[in-house]
């Protein structure tokens, strides 16, 4: 959980929150995500998406699509003494990220996400907040 402000040094690295570190270990997984973000998963969490994305039926064209898209832009990445990973060239193109970046804790990943597409992102989610959740979740409150 949380939302992190951070900025790419000229290197490519970013500094992973210390919250989010123990949790990753010192490998972690990313990869291209949904909404020009970058997913960032434990090794473990990754083989758990593996396994899920293996059974997907081969005969179908989104499966098949999805899953290249996912695995093509895979990218071990190790952690160094200071919490810092290389995000790939390739996937900082994807995600649009130049220099800032917003770092957020969603469930069992990271999302690694250029500032301006996260604040442009959050500004049209937070209009429709209420009425996604209506929709799709019972809070029981």
């Amino acid at each position: 959980m949380g939302e992190y402000q951070h900025t790419l040094d000229d290197k490519g690295r970013v500094a992973i929150p210390a919250r989010f570190r123990e949790e990753l270990g010192e490998r972690c997984i990313i990869t291209r995500g949904l909404d020009r973000c970058l997913f960032v998963y434990p090794e473990a969490e990754w083989h758990q998406l593996e396994e899920k994305v293996k059974n997907l039926p081969l005969t179908k064209g989104d499966a098949r699509s999805f899953t290249r898209f996912l695995f093509s832009g895979a990218s071990e990445c190790e952690l160094d003494k200071q919490g810092r990973v290389v995000l790939p060239q390739n996937l900082r193109e994807y995600a649009g990220i130049e220099k800032d970046v917003v770092i957020i804790g969603v469930n069992t990943r990271l999302e690694i996400w250029a500032q301006k597409e996260w604040e442009a992102y959050s500004a049209r989610a937070a209009a429709s907040y209420e009425e996604i959740a209506e929709k799709i979740v019972d809070l029981g409150l």
